[in-house]
């Protein structure tokens, strides 16, 4: 399997998602830190920002589970950049609640960012020039295929108190005609409000990509296979769902029991009816890949596996126990994105249980899977697929990821057994000292073309960072660290070790 040295030249990069940028607002944003952070990541010689998906969340606050596949998350714009472009007053910011400094508290900060933002809206209103205004209106034409139920739906999801779409009036959630005109008619502002917050979404981001690009430094962006059920993407596209007479779903997503669940994983998301989807020669998937490939440079598809096959589960059952294996679209699918797109910047989400179908599909079309270091010194011995002497150069390295623990929490902890403390020492033929720099130097010396470290790692922080813990339904999503720590001589150690193992952009003429 032949590595796209074009899409992945050798290089490696950092794990950060923008809500744990440092800040005065209360979560990280696309303001001054975004930049100073990407500074930070060239002056180390880092050429990759993998970020997690970027749309709005809900309850849970989990960028898994947003309002949207091709919405931006509000809370990310930078109400600093509001402020210079004439759209707040200086003043109107002078009343930044104390945030905490280390976590989001997403139940002040949501509301803070929410008032901003329509103050934001109201001076375009009163102010906007007509050259802005043109601007503004061209791209919600550019958008319209996603944005006008999107902001429609939102704009509904607030009259209605939050609730999920399907216990909203029958008229609204199951989108009759009549209903939706007059609903547009009555929620007009908060419509165009809502497009307008994601036009400057957009501009934010698409200026802050522009800059990255700039200083060698490409963005990674986020994919989750299945949408939430409460989301713009079932309610507007009901057809591409198994869902009843009333919006519910009738299957869910989830996987199987396992050694770590008795019970399975019962996600709840709806599935795809992938025979329809086809139909339609998969517009709206291909759309999904479109929208997100226009904020970044390439995607990691969240589990990638259920192209093959996924767990289908009934709705009612309280377990994933009583599911099947269901086949996905499998090859069918990626031969029309390829048709459409020209090339595949994918990386490939393959963990879990990979069978030799996956693997026909991710190699079928020279994707890149994905590595994990935390799982490379448990069982297996030396055939164990994650130590790095097992590895093909098309396949993205990463010490851990969004759901894992801290390195340092990992090896500090309980997740590191007794074999993992006993075998990892002779792996790597020293005594653990710093287990994050030991994992590090792991990766970036393999022959994988890419390597990319969460921030936590470099900073070398524990388990209180941890970004997510999966099955836990509070707590999680929260972490950000303070200025202070991008003068960390972590960054000189990164430097020299890219360096070293040649992942420099320079040294691979990138």
């Amino acid at each position: 399997m032949t590595v796209n040295k074009k899409i992945f030249p050798r290089s490696s990069g950092v794990l950060l998602h923008p809500t744990s940028l440092p800040g005065r607002y209360g979560i990280g944003d696309l303001g001054e830190w975004a930049y100073r952070f990407v500074d930070w990541l060239e002056s180390a010689g880092q050429s990759i920002w993998q970020v997690l998906p970027l749309g709005p969340t809900s309850y849970g606050d989990s960028p898994y589970q947003s309002l949207s596949a091709f919405a931006g998350n509000p809370l990310l714009i930078s109400l600093d950049k509001l402020v210079s472009e004439g759209w707040l007053k200086p003043g109107e910011l002078s009343d930044i609640p104390d945030f905490p400094l280390h976590q989001t508290d997403f139940g002040n900060v949501i509301p803070y960012h929410d008032k901003k933002l329509s103050l934001a809206y109201a001076h375009f209103e009163a102010n906007a020039r007509p050259d802005q205004r043109a601007a503004f209106e061209n791209w919600c034409k550019q958008q319209a295929s996603w944005l006008d139920d999107f902001a429609l739906f939102s704009a509904l999801k607030d009259f209605n108190g939050g609730k999920p779409w399907v216990e909203w009036p029958e008229g609204e959630a199951l989108r009759q005609p009549a209903a939706l005109e007059a609903a547009r008619k009555i929620h007009a502002s908060a419509v165009t409000e809502r497009k307008f917050r994601q036009w400057l979404f957009s501009r934010q981001w698409i200026e802050l990509k522009s800059y990255a690009n700039s200083k060698g430094v490409r963005l990674i962006g986020d994919i989750p296979i299945f949408v939430a059920h409460d989301s713009a993407d079932v309610w507007a596209n009901p057809q591409y769902f198994y869902l009843d007479a009333a919006g519910n779903p009738t299957v869910i997503a989830g996987v199987p029991p396992d050694y770590f669940s008795p019970t399975g994983q019962r996600w709840g998301n709806p599935l795809y009816r992938w025979d329809v989807l086809k139909s339609d020669d998969y517009d709206w998937w291909i759309k999904r890949i479109q929208a997100v490939l226009s904020l970044v440079d390439i995607v990691r598809i969240d589990h990638f596996r259920g192209f093959e096959a996924y767990w289908e589960v009934p709705a009612s059952e309280p377990t994933a126990v009583k599911g099947e294996w269901i086949p996905g679209p499998g090859m069918d699918f990626f031969r029309v994105v390829l048709d459409k797109m020209g090339n595949l910047p994918i990386i490939a989400e393959d963990l879990g249980l990979i069978t030799p179908g996956v693997v026909e599909i991710r190699d079928g079309f020279g994707l890149p899977g994905m590595k994990i270091l935390q799982f490379a010194f448990g069982g297996a011995g030396g055939e164990n697929s994650f130590l790095p002497h097992n590895y093909i150069p098309n396949c993205v390295v990463y010490t851990g990821t969004h759901d894992n623990n801290t390195t340092v929490g990992w090896w500090l902890g309980d997740e590191a057994s007794g074999d993992i403390r006993r075998f990892l020492p002779e792996y790597l033929g020293h005594s653990v000292t710093e287990i994050n720099w030991d994992l590090i130097r792991l990766g970036m010396m393999s022959v994988a073309h890419t390597f990319v470290v969460p921030m936590q790692d470099v900073l070398g922080f524990g388990e209180d960072t941890r970004m997510n813990t999966p099955g836990k339904e509070s707590g999680n999503w929260g972490w950000r660290f303070t200025a202070d720590w991008l003068n960390h001589h972590a960054h000189e150690r990164l430097a020299y070790l890219t360096r070293l193992y040649a992942r420099w952009p320079q040294q691979n003429g990138s």
